[in-house]
């Protein structure tokens, strides 16, 4: 991969987990700032909805940061846009489009209609 490519990859992926970082922070600050009283329970059931709605996204957010921790490690070692399956490059079409990938385009179709065979 080229230094420039490298160079975009690693501070697109670094805004990125700064920008999760401000999220997580905002939604953990906005539930512990003060706590509301709701006389409707239909109000407290509709928060509460809400509340671990948030949480799964954050939830989900929180493994993307871990991936994007990983791919920063393999920009460091050597091995970014690598395929860990069979030793390619992967393009940077893919790698735009996913960032944090480990695989080309043609192993990852191969596992997925593997796993659409198993019922995975």
């Amino acid at each position: 991969m080229k230094k420039k490519d490298l160079e975009y990859f690693k501070k697109l992926l670094t805004q990125r987990v700064q920008t999760l970082l401000a999220e997580a922070s905002d939604t953990v600050s906005g539930m512990t700032d003060g706590k509301a009283s709701f006389p409707d329970p239909t109000d407290r059931a509709a928060m509460e909805a809400d509340r671990n709605f948030m949480l799964r996204i954050r939830d989900r957010e929180r493994k993307l940061i871990a991936k994007i921790s990983e791919a920063l490690d393999r920009m460091d070692d050597g091995t970014y846009g690598i395929c860990d399956t069979c030793g390619e490059d992967i393009s940077i079409k893919r790698l735009k489009a996913r960032p944090v990938t480990t695989q080309c385009i043609q192993c990852k179709t191969k596992e997925e209609a593997k796993e659409d065979a198993l019922g995975i």
